[in-house]
């Protein structure tokens, strides 16, 4: 049998409760756990019980972390299993998380994919930034054309760039300078040479796509 020292009165920053038991035992339980399981400082646990409540205790983690991941930026259901497991989390408490939360409608593959574009475009990115993005978040390909169907026309965010960087005596190699990292961006040299020639800028030296 195992023993309840004590559960400590309030929750840690992740809302988890501390408990103690009498062979130094600690578990950190979220409250659902705690009232499930009825624990209460002198209660007593057979080893079976207590497996179970582990079991608990790591499933209850890897779906509450799995909660903030989601809370915090849009992921696909791939990249969050991954960083749940970078976390710390088991694998297979991971993958179950993942199911949960899909089944609770918290994490959608397809929806994810039209918020991340849509952020690439707000920030003015180009289109392969924002397929750069879809791959680093693991977002599967069945997706992709879809989510950047309707990716917008960047001109002015172009325009608006390299009239940040150029001023009106800016030479050609403060031109290149604007240009690759514009490239960097995501944007195509047929987007920049159009837009350049609409500031009278001197685009030969750069390529059709």
């Amino acid at each position: 049998m195992m023993r309840i020292d004590s559960i400590k009165a309030e929750p840690d920053r992740a809302g988890r409760y501390w408990i103690t038991f009498d062979d130094g035992t600690r578990l950190a339980l979220y409250r659902q756990t705690v009232e499930d399981y009825g624990l209460y400082a002198g209660r007593e646990l057979t080893r079976q019980e207590f497996s179970a409540l582990q079991q608990s205790a790591r499933q209850m983690s890897a779906k509450m972390r799995a909660v903030r991941i989601v809370a915090a930026s849009a992921v696909s259901k791939k990249d969050l299993q991954q960083r749940l497991v970078q976390k710390g989390e088991d694998p297979s408490q991971a993958a179950e998380a993942v199911a949960w939360m899909e089944e609770m409608h918290l994490v959608d593959d397809e929806e994810t994919a039209r918020q991340v574009v849509a952020r690439c475009a707000a920030k003015g990115y180009g289109l392969a930034r924002a397929k750069q993005a879809l791959y680093e978040k693991k977002i599967p390909k069945t997706y992709w054309d879809a989510a950047l169907a309707d990716y917008p026309d960047q001109s002015d965010h172009i325009l608006a760039f390299l009239q940040s960087r150029l001023s009106d005596d800016a030479d050609q190699k403060q031109v290149k300078k604007a240009v690759d990292a514009l490239l960097r961006r995501g944007h195509s040299y047929s987007e920049i040479r159009t837009v350049l020639g609409r500031i009278n800028r001197n685009a030969d030296e750069y390529p059709e796509d």
